[in-house]
């Protein structure tokens, strides 16, 4: 997917390294040593790399590893689609991302801690190319989204009729705080605006008028032209050999929904853990710790049955 050299690197100011890759194409943040065994944290929709700004440091400082947060294409400081490229950004096409990560970090193999979409797309590399994938990490998030077969024709049309659709203007806020009230009031899971900062920050920027502009690719914001089928989903989990790991949040997205324990079923080897809140527990001040906790004891015994095997 063109070049994947690693470029510049800064210190931002909450201490986390930035930098880009992929020729530029990707943005990233890090926490921890460039020696330590390394961790890709995937981001959900419309959120970005400082998703796991909470997260991160905690368990690259616990664990002694490096954590490495992209941002996909067309969210937060990665580049956008070119406007005569496709109009159609995939969940698919975010693998290639992780790919090109990968290739430019040197890393064969991955674990990879992930949130809501980039949980899906975990699935995904998880699946089909199980000798890049060590373990997954999933932060309330299983599977993809699904569209039964016979609504393939509904969701295309959709799709077509959005992506024809002349761009709407991007919308003007006064400043950060400005932007951040409009996703708590907007968002499609429930945000609070200390959860919401820190992904508004990295999101946005000030334009030459002094308004506070999203990075956002507006197209992000259209229906898929098409989806996996729910079958093809569970077909997808069902592949997934490495070890899973799910942290739930209470009032997440899944839950005791009949969708949600079909697909947990499918995993061959999955660890549940649910803990008290919302889809984005692990950048809620009140539950990151307890994220970190259940990861590093999952880690801890992971190591442990590992040792004993070996022993």
């Amino acid at each position: 997917m063109g070049d994947t050299r690693l470029l510049e690197t800064t210190v931002s100011a909450d201490s986390a390294q930035a930098f880009t890759l992929a020729g530029g194409r990707l943005a990233a943040l890090s926490w921890g040593s460039p020696s330590a065994p390394t961790w890709l944290a995937l981001h959900g929709w419309l959120d970005n790399a400082a998703s796991f700004s909470r997260l991160a440091p905690r368990l690259a400082s616990t664990l002694g590893v490096r954590i490495v947060a992209l941002d996909f294409r067309g969210h937060g400081h990665s580049a956008s689609l070119a406007p005569s490229e496709s109009q159609d950004i995939a969940l698919w096409d975010y693998c290639h991302d992780v790919l090109d990560a990968m290739q430019a970090l040197e890393l064969e193999q991955v674990s990879l801690l992930a949130h809501s979409m980039g949980a899906a797309v975990s699935c995904l590399l998880a699946s089909a190319l199980p000798e890049r994938v060590d373990q997954l990490m999933l932060l309330d998030g299983l599977g993809a989204l699904s569209t039964p077969p016979e609504e393939t024709p509904d969701q295309l049309r959709k799709g077509l009729l959005a992506h024809r659709r002349p761009a709407s203007k991007p919308p003007r806020y006064s400043g950060l705080e400005s932007a951040v009230a409009a996703r708590v009031a907007g968002g499609v899971t429930p945000i609070d605006a200390d959860t919401a900062r820190p992904l508004m920050a990295r999101n946005s920027y000030t334009g030459n008028d002094g308004g506070c502009y999203l990075r956002t690719d507006r197209r992000l914001m259209k229906p898929s032209l098409v989806r996996f089928t729910p079958d093809q989903v569970l077909a997808l989990l069902t592949a997934i050999r490495c070890p899973v790991l799910l942290i739930e949040g209470d009032k997440g997205i899944l839950g005791n929904r009949p969708w949600a324990e079909r697909c947990r079923r499918a995993v061959a080897d999955l660890s549940r853990h649910v803990l008290v809140g919302g889809h984005h527990l692990h950048l809620e001040k009140h539950t990151v710790n307890q994220v970190a906790d259940v990861i590093v004891q999952h880690q801890n015994l992971r190591k442990e049955a590992m040792n004993h095997a070996i022993s």
